[in-house]
């Protein structure tokens, strides 16, 4: 379900690079390290945290949250089109804003978690996230 809404908000945000076959298979790529990844990554630091028996329930908590969150963030980013772009980037940080705090709310209710390591997951998913996209845009772009 995921992966189609991802392509299409990829294909709003940054159209030229889903136009080739080597950005779809980057775009592609990125996708399943950052849900893989963070599958990974985040099972020893829950562990480490003292709620490994919740983690199955907590990543089943976090993909459907992330599945709400493309949609949302699609939803908003077309309705957004017709705005100034002012309005747009006071949208944009609503929208990333939102989404933070949406994970880490699913991290502190799904793991029972204080505030500050739920924090910590959000951080590893954002760090994440930001290496694959890079890794995404290196792949992407030939040279």
């Amino acid at each position: 379900m995921c992966l189609p809404v991802f392509l299409l908000l990829r294909l709003l945000l940054e159209p030229l690079m889903l136009l080739t076959p080597r950005g779809v298979a980057a775009e592609g790529i990125g996708y399943v390290l950052a849900w893989a990844g963070y599958a990974l990554l985040s099972r020893p630091l829950v562990r480490m945290l003292g709620r490994g028996a919740e983690w199955p329930r907590f990543l089943a908590a976090w993909n459907w949250a992330t599945a709400f969150q493309y949609a949302l963030v699609l939803l908003l980013s077309l309705l957004a089109l017709p705005l100034p772009e002012p309005a747009q980037d006071l949208l944009s940080l609503f929208i990333i804003g939102y989404t933070l705090w949406l994970e880490w709310f699913v991290a502190r209710l799904a793991l029972h978690l204080p505030g500050l390591p739920a924090t910590i997951l959000v951080l590893l998913d954002l760090a994440l996230s930001l290496c694959v996209t890079t890794l995404v845009v290196g792949l992407s772009y030939p040279g």
